[in-house]
C-alpha cells in the first residue's frame, strides 16, 4: 500500500493504505481534543480562530492560533521534501521515513507525563499538527491525490457531489468509476469514525497513552507492507529459477 506508485496503483492499495491513516487520524482527532481542548488533525477552526483574535487584537493568541496553521504546513512540506530527497538515493525508502517520524511524535506524545501535557498544551498541539501534516502530504502523493485522511470536509463534498452524478451518468464504465470513488471515500470516512470512537473509549482508560499504542499500529503496517512486498520479490524469483 505504501510502495505501489503511477499506474501500478490500485483501488485495493489506496483502500488499504486509507484504512490505515483514516483510523490513526480519527484516535489523534480525538484524543487530542480530549487532552489539550485543540483541534488537531486540520487547520479549517483555528484560520477562523487566529481572524477572530486578530480583529480583536489579542495578537498573542492570534499568534498561536497562527503557528498551529503553519505547523501543519511544515510537517507536509517536510514530508514531500523527505519524499523528493530520499527517492534520489533509494525508491525503496522514500515513504518509510516519514512514516518512522510520524511514528516517533505520536509515541514520544503518547509517553509524556500528564502534568507536563496539561502545562504544556499548545506544545502537544504543534506536534500533532506537525504529525498529521505530515501525514496528509504523505498519502496524498501515495495515492495521486486520490486519499486525505486527516480532515472529513473535502470527502463529504466530493462524496455528495459523485452521488449525485450517479443518477445522471448511465454508461457502465463511469458509473463503475463513481462507485470506486464512493467506496474509497466511505472507507476513509468508516475508519476515521472507528479511530475516533476507540480513541475515545481508550482514552478514559489510558489517557494520551493510546498515541503511543497509536504509534504502533502504524509501524506495523509499515512492517505488514514490506514484508508483503518481500514475499512477493521472492515467490518471483522463485517462479525465474
Amino acid at each position: 500500500m505504501f510502495r505501489h506508485q503511477g499506474k501500478t496503483r490500485t483501488l485495493y492499495h489506496n483502500l488499504r493504505i486509507a484504512s490505515l491513516l483514516s483510523f490513526i487520524a480519527g484516535i489523534v482527532n480525538v484524543v487530542g481534543f480530549f487532552a489539550v481542548q485543540r483541534l488537531t488533525t486540520n487547520v479549517t477552526g483555528h484560520f477562523a480562530y487566529f481572524m477572530d483574535e486578530f480583529v480583536k487584537l489579542n495578537f498573542g493568541q492570534g499568534l498561536v492560533y497562527f503557528l498551529y496553521i503553519v505547523f501543519f504546513f511544515l510537517g507536509s512540506f517536510a514530508s514531500n521534501f523527505i519524499i523528493e530527497s530520499v527517492s534520489r538515493k533509494s525508491e525503496r525508502y522514500m515513504y518509510v521515513v516519514p512514516v518512522v517520524i510520524e511514528s516517533a511524535l505520536l509515541f514520544i506524545t503518547g509517553t509524556l507525563h500528564a502534568g507536563w501535557v496539561s502545562a504544556h498544551p499548545d506544545t502537544i498541539a504543534f506536534g500533532l499538527l506537525f504529525a498529521m501534516g505530515l501525514q496528509n502530504s504523505l498519502v496524498t502523493t501515495i495515492s495521486n491525490a486520490h486519499v486525505r485522511t486527516t480532515h472529513l470536509t473535502g470527502l463529504f463534498t466530493d462524496l455528495g457531489i459523485e452521488l449525485s452524478q450517479y443518477f445522471f451518468y448511465k454508461t457502465r464504465e463511469h458509473r463503475q468509476r463513481l462507485v470506486s470513488s464512493m467506496r474509497l471515500r466511505l472507507t476513509i470516512i468508516a475508519f476515521f469514525f472507528t479511530g475516533g470512537i476507540v480513541g475515545g473509549i481508550a482514552y478514559a482508560g489510558y489517557g494520551l497513552q493510546i498515541l503511543a499504542a497509536a504509534a504502533g499500529i502504524l509501524l506495523l503496517g509499515l512492517f505488514y507492507d514490506s514484508l508483503k512486498f518481500r514475499v512477493l520479490l521472492l515467490r518471483r524469483k522463485i517462479k525465474k529459477g
